[in-house]
């Protein structure tokens, strides 16, 4: 197999990359998929071997020159090769956990004619001596002037190598040193993994949602992710201290996640494992999530009451309020009961109340004290994307995904056609709003992105509550669009994301629902909450931004840096070129040609051969 691989992967006669505006290589079967995982080093037994159900990763990327050897500026001396810090044994560990192993790099040094194609090879080979075997490689012989698909941050490397390994680039993760490599992970719909360096800028290192300290704490990241998803199997503690209503698993289970709409979409994976092994779910929820939780597949009946300790504007807790809603969960009869929470919310309140309407079972992730209040007391380190973190405590109270069930924002089927008539789907989406003003996009520069949108060629539909009608007005107009600005509740929203050809959006619930439909998401991300945990997740995305502006982790929902300056300094450019990258057709837009994988030293790029390249300066000493 590896051997195949390998072979069409690096054949003279070649494959194309995949170039600008393609769209994703088919999804593999449910049968053809091989790899399987348990819970990992560190935190629980077996972690490097192997359980049946779904997974987070089926293979790992990695760049070359930085990541898996030390960055020799356009190496091409086999004798120059130095492994960084631990990789064989890192690699190793991702081999015995049964995931496939692939190579993404950059060699502009082709291009420019500073080695050969064997040279290459032979550097390659000499990668494999030390390090073990890669299941592919995949190179882009290009430099920046090409304008090809496949240079990183395009997403094309990643397209082409997820292909080769059977797999998709949302089950990828690339651990890469630049932001570039970031880049290409997320316009792919992959995870990505910076590993810094002192090549590394600074920036690149605030705008990455996942930074490890070297390549083993990555792998250990990896591996850890992907156990925290599998079910244990005796979660509760044996014998119970309380009675169980019913004397099998299934019974009913009570699902908590108040907050926003945002919030109750990205618990969407964690409630279908629980769905999957209960008889009934009744999900509690705030007044503002409850439009959501009637959007998700496996609740069966929804509990709408403000809960004065999680709401961002809560009045007064009232007595009277509080027994009344906890007769209301005595009343479900739930067997058990999981409380999802955001980082920085305690769970604690909630769980006393389900103890005195008599739930026998409650798990939580709680950093504080619980007590007698939590049965599993679950805990999670910081950074882990909120789908996962609840996903994370599912699989901690025994709740695991059905087979052929995957770890992705879904939503139930039959949502309805958009509330009016949109034309041909392919449309852009911008929704420049959102309900903390923080995390909106500036109105200046929303009307800058409508026009440089509608000059691009795309079709614009400008979407927004009731109380944003002045502003998608002006934002329409702006394009010559569509305004639907309080005209849609989150139902008909979701109908118009899920046949949009890409959503512009900040910090907020339409990027979650472009999540679920797999829609490509340009995402201008307030740094107020870390985009690790909140961005768009598993979906190709490009984030725009500025990720290190003052206003970063303080959870503000009013902006408190004047002049919104993490979002103001947006050009609107950057939106069209982001579009472009993510294969996002215009009207007027048209496709590069495909760029050639390297076959010879003098390979033509775009009608000029390697010799004749312009050189192009980048970030990453061998040009990458």
């Amino acid at each position: 197999m590896r051997a195949a691989v390998r072979a069409v992967a690096s054949a003279a006669s070649g494959m194309t990359f995949t170039p600008r505006g393609a769209g994703n290589p088919p999804a593999v079967r449910q049968d053809q998929v091989k790899p399987d995982q348990r819970r990992s080093a560190g935190v629980f037994a077996g972690a490097d071997r192997a359980g049946s159900g779904p997974v987070l990763f089926e293979a790992v990327l990695l760049d070359r020159d930085g990541t898996l050897v030390e960055d020799v500026p356009y190496n091409g001396d086999p004798e120059k090769v130095r492994p960084v810090a631990g990789a064989r044994a890192a690699l190793d560990r991702l081999r015995a956990a049964g995931l496939r192993l692939g190579v993404v790099s950059n060699q502009s040094g082709l291009a420019r004619g500073y080695f050969s194609v064997r040279q290459m090879r032979a550097v390659h080979a000499r990668i494999e001596e030390l390090l073990g075997p890669f299941d592919t490689w995949r190179v882009c012989p290009h430099d920046d002037a090409a304008g090809c698909g496949c240079r990183k941050p395009a997403p094309g490397l990643v397209h082409a190598a997820a292909a080769d390994l059977g797999t998709v680039a949302s089950r990828c993760v690339l651990v890469g040193d630049i932001g570039r490599d970031v880049g290409a992970a997320l316009a792919a719909g992959a995870a990505g993994v910076l590993v810094p360096t002192p090549v590394t800028r600074a920036e690149e290192v605030a705008a990455a949602p996942w930074v490890a300290a070297d390549l083993p704490g990555a792998v250990a990241e990896i591996l850890r992710r992907q156990a925290a998803i599998v079910p244990v199997s005796a979660p509760w503690p044996q014998p119970s201290a309380r009675p169980v209503r019913r004397g099998r698993r299934g019974g009913t289970v009570l699902v908590v996640r108040s907050d926003s709409a945002g919030d109750v979409l990205v618990t969407g994976p964690a409630i279908r494992a629980v769905a999957h092994s209960a008889d009934r779910v009744v999900l509690l929820c705030g007044p503002r999530g409850q439009a959501a939780a009637e959007l998700l597949p496996g609740v069966d009946e929804v509990v709408a009451h403000p809960l004065p300790w999680i709401d961002p504007d809560p009045g007064p807790v009232d007595a009277d309020g509080m027994r009344a809603l906890t007769a209301r969960l005595a009343a479900v009869g739930a067997d058990e009961a999981l409380v999802f929470t955001s980082f920085h919310q305690s769970p604690l309140p909630l769980a006393l109340l389900l103890r005195m309407a008599g739930v026998p079972r409650i798990a939580a992730i709680s950093d504080d004290y619980p007590g007698s209040l939590l049965d599993v007391r679950h805990r999670v380190p910081p950074g882990v994307p909120e789908p996962e973190r609840a996903l994370s405590l599912a699989a901690a109270a025994g709740h695991g995904l059905a087979p052929g069930d995957q770890p992705t924002l879904r939503l139930a089927a039959g949502v309805g056609p958009p509330p009016v008539r949109l034309g041909a789907s392919g449309y852009v989406v911008l929704h420049p709003g959102s309900a903390a003003s923080s995390r909106a996009i500036p109105a200046d520069v929303a009307v800058g992105i409508a026009r440089a949108l509608g000059e691009a060629g795309h079709r614009v539909v400008v979407t927004g509550g009731p109380d944003e009608r002045d502003l998608t007005a002006e934002v329409a107009a702006a394009a010559g669009g569509v305004d639907l600005g309080g005209r849609t509740g989150l139902a008909d929203l979701a109908g118009v994301v899920a046949r949009a050809g890409a959503v512009v959006v900040g910090n907020t619930g339409p990027a979650h629902l472009a999540a679920a439909y797999g829609v490509p998401v340009v995402s201008l991300f307030a740094p107020t909450v870390p985009f690790g945990q909140w961005g768009p997740y598993r979906v190709p995305t490009v984030r725009l931004g500025d990720a290190a502006a003052p206003c970063r982790d303080t959870r503000a929902a009013t902006c408190p840096v004047p002049g919104h300056p993490c979002l103001a300094g947006i050009d609107p450019e950057e939106v069209v070129e982001a579009l472009r990258s993510l294969g996002v057709p215009a009207a007027t837009a048209t496709v590069a040609p495909a760029p050639t994988e390297y076959a010879a030293p003098t390979a033509t790029v775009h009608g000029t051969t390697t010799a004749g390249a312009v050189a192009v300066p980048v970030t990453g000493g061998s040009g990458r």
